[in-house]
């Protein structure tokens, strides 16, 4: 196996299990969009079933349909469009509103199959990305709820900076949805699901997981990525490769394409059987490293589309079949999922999801 990403699943199940303490007694619904962040989601969605998860997050109607044989109800988190809407009725997904509009267009496909169709409501409170909009919500909501064939079972936002304990922005979120939720239960209206809290707002903000709130959505918690310091969270995958030659070059031969690395003096060489074809950031050109026999050895030249070039002097009995590993440990030495983040000047969300169908999955049980 030239390229393979081990996820130690039981790694995953420690990780939610200690969010889930630390949260309850909200409920835990784990979001799997994006292929499980990369990882694969059925295997993914299983560990979380049984770790306590009582429902699944994704992002579009095909996502959810590919979890309908776990077992647990699923809920779109973002919009929905029309062409979608019927067979997500038939499928009876929990379906998000983000208006007026949408909800009739719901409603009208629910009455056409003569089923009910379960939602909740999504509150822009300073996202600025979908939902109804904070000052408009109130009304809005009382003409949703008055709409057939629809129950509604939840209402959340969403909290933009959260992995920011200094800034203002998300405690003022959370107090004026807090305000939404106590104005509509004085119009007797109550929700039985009520969330704001993502894996930041979990990390850092509370209070958006106590009264009256009562469910959290859990993302890139259970892969012990995200920032973070209560909770001993650890990473899950381990990113490796195989070095596929290693040659002495001499000294100016140029490495790579766009010629930007240069020997300064004769040097071992080796090429790594993976690329950003893989999901390795272009990024890590001249930056990066890996490790190869428990040691750093720095990425020379252009990462290409399937081979990586590194600077075999602190390893030079190095051999064609070696271990690279990308991301995770060997030996004393680690590179953590951060560093490529850092790296890309990005998140660690970024980097997971960017890693390609074409790295295997090894699942560590």
């Amino acid at each position: 196996m030239r390229v393979s990403l081990e996820v130690n699943l039981g790694q995953i199940k420690r990780n939610f299990q200690e969010i889930c303490k630390l949260v309850a007694p909200s409920k835990v619904t784990a979001v799997v969009k994006a292929n499980g962040y990369g990882l694969g989601v059925i295997e993914i969605a299983k560990v979380c079933k049984e770790a306590g998860a009582d429902s699944f997050g994704v992002a579009d109607v095909s996502e959810a349909l590919e979890l309908k044989d776990i077992g647990l109800p699923i809920m779109i988190l973002g919009n929905i469009l029309p062409g979608e809407i019927p067979a997500a009725v038939e499928a009876d997904l929990i379906l998000p509103i983000n208006d007026l509009k949408g909800a009739q267009r719901i409603s009208n496909e629910a009455v056409k199959q003569n089923k009910l169709v379960q939602y909740q409501i999504l509150v822009d409170s300073g996202m600025g990305r979908l939902g109804i909009l904070l000052e408009k919500a109130h009304q809005e909501i009382k003409e949703i709820i008055k709409l057939p064939k629809l129950e509604c079972i939840g209402i959340y936002s969403h909290l933009p900076v959260a992995d920011d304990v200094e800034k203002d922005y998300t405690n003022i979120q959370i107090d004026a949805f807090k305000s939404l939720i106590e104005d509509l239960k004085a119009d007797g209206i109550s929700f039985k699901n009520i969330h704001t809290a993502n894996s930041d707002g979990v990390n850092n903000y509370p209070q958006a997981y106590q009264t009256p709130f009562n469910r959290v959505r859990l993302g890139l918690n259970m892969y012990g990525y995200s920032n973070q310091e209560q909770l001993d969270l650890q990473a899950v995958i381990s990113f490796k490769s195989k070095l596929v030659l290693t040659r002495l070059l001499p000294k100016g031969s140029f490495i790579g394409y766009g010629k930007t690395h240069q020997l300064e003096k004769d040097t071992l060489i080796g090429t790594i059987s993976a690329g950003y074809a893989d999901g390795l950031p272009l990024a890590l050109s001249n930056r990066g490293y890996v490790l190869i026999k428990g040691r750093k050895c720095p990425i020379i030249g252009r990462v290409s589309m399937d081979y990586t070039t590194v600077d075999l002097s602190q390893v030079p009995d190095a051999a064609c079949g070696d271990e690279v590993v990308f991301i995770g440990r060997q030996g004393d030495e680690s590179i953590p999922l951060q560093s490529w983040a850092e790296v890309k000047n990005t998140h660690s969300h970024d980097i997971l999801c960017a890693i390609t169908p074409r790295t295997k999955c090894v699942y560590i049980k």
